[in-house]
């Protein structure tokens, strides 16, 4: 890589911090009552970037343990992969019922919810879990978030982020798996790429169930009410080249690479989605960079964006989302690749 143009690159995210407050004040004024904890401050902004497997820049506290938000749907996502490695999930289009008998698909909308639904965010599942609403109404329980009720479409025709449905999500994995996600995702991914001991997927205080006598956690898809991962952004660099491989590490096959290639088709109905994972086949997301990158993406801003054609992953936390600051910085970083 060029050395002047890399500098500039690193010298341009240093001046582009997050405007998030540093001790998460605003949490609940953002989001609604807490159901699980909240770390007392965070990182600055910080990065690291890795290229052909080599780290190539590091900025800021790269080692510090942070809440990623919603970088944490693509890591369910992936728990999921590890789930249809396993054969304990057999067919994406099956109903999710099939396979999870504890009501919360018994109701004729909900039984025609699928894996896939799930996976594309366009299950359009109707309940409560964990004492938050699928609709979203309601100012205490989602604060700035809280949403006008509408009408819900038909499984697998409406898109809609929703965090309670990605709770429900994982409850519904835990159920498959019968023993708790963050134990899945240690052992079968975390531990087999080399990552820390240092990173943790924490629940709410009230998310937990009884499986064969067991108490076990539930966990969410992201910190929006506390808890979910907790990690450096070493180890997301880790996860991203572990996507980047496309589901290998060295000579494990640790995600099967169909199932790769399949979560990294965009739905029909999502803003460039493909399972839990953001894309750029339309060049929306990260404008004039190539159309099979793509990237996990959570508040505040943090970011993981893996360029395929580049052999580049890009790990960025606490960064503006203003003005295309991240697409921006990856260009910087791509024109910077001689060769």
């Amino acid at each position: 890589m060029d050395a002047d143009k890399l500098a500039a690159a690193i010298a341009f995210a240093k001046s582009q911090p997050s405007d998030w407050p540093k001790d998460f004040h605003t949490q609940e004024e953002q989001f609604g009552a807490l159901l699980g904890p909240i770390p007392k401050d965070r990182a600055d902004t910080n990065g690291l970037v890795i290229r052909r497997g080599y780290v190539v820049a590091d900025f800021g506290e790269t080692d510090r343990v942070d809440p990623t938000y919603s970088v944490a749907k693509s890591m369910l996502a992936t728990v999921a992969l590890v789930a249809l490695r396993e054969h304990r999930i057999t067919d994406l289009d099956a109903p999710v019922g099939d396979l999870v008998k504890d009501g919360g698909y018994d109701s004729p909308h909900n039984q025609a919810i699928t894996w896939r639904h799930h996976l594309h965010q366009q299950s359009e599942w109707e309940g409560t879990i964990w004492g938050k609403a699928h609709d979203f109404v309601g100012k205490k329980e989602f604060g700035a978030g809280e949403r006008k009720p509408r009408q819900l479409s038909a499984p697998g025709t409406f898109y809609e982020y929703n965090d309670v449905r990605i709770n429900r999500f994982a409850l519904s994995l835990l159920r498959v798996f019968g023993r708790p996600l963050p134990d899945v995702f240690r052992d079968e991914v975390m531990d087999p790429i080399g990552a820390s001991k240092t990173w943790r997927w924490i629940p709410y205080d009230n998310a937990f169930v009884e499986i064969d006598q067991v108490k076990m956690p539930s966990i969410s898809g992201g910190t929006r009410w506390g808890g979910g991962v907790w990690i450096s952004t070493e180890d997301m660099a880790r996860f991203g080249l572990l996507w980047l491989r496309r589901g290998k590490w060295g000579e494990r096959q640790i995600l099967p690479e169909a199932a790769v290639a399949e979560a990294l088709v965009p739905s029909a109905h999502g803003p460039d989605y493909g399972f839990l994972w953001w894309l750029d086949t339309k060049g929306k997301n990260w404008p004039e960079l190539p159309a099979n990158s793509f990237g996990a993406r959570g508040a505040g801003s943090n970011t993981i964006f893996v360029s395929p054609d580049h052999d580049l992953v890009v790990v960025w936390r606490w960064h503006s989302s203003r003005n295309n600051a991240d697409a921006t910085f990856f260009r910087m970083l791509v024109a910077a690749i001689v060769k």
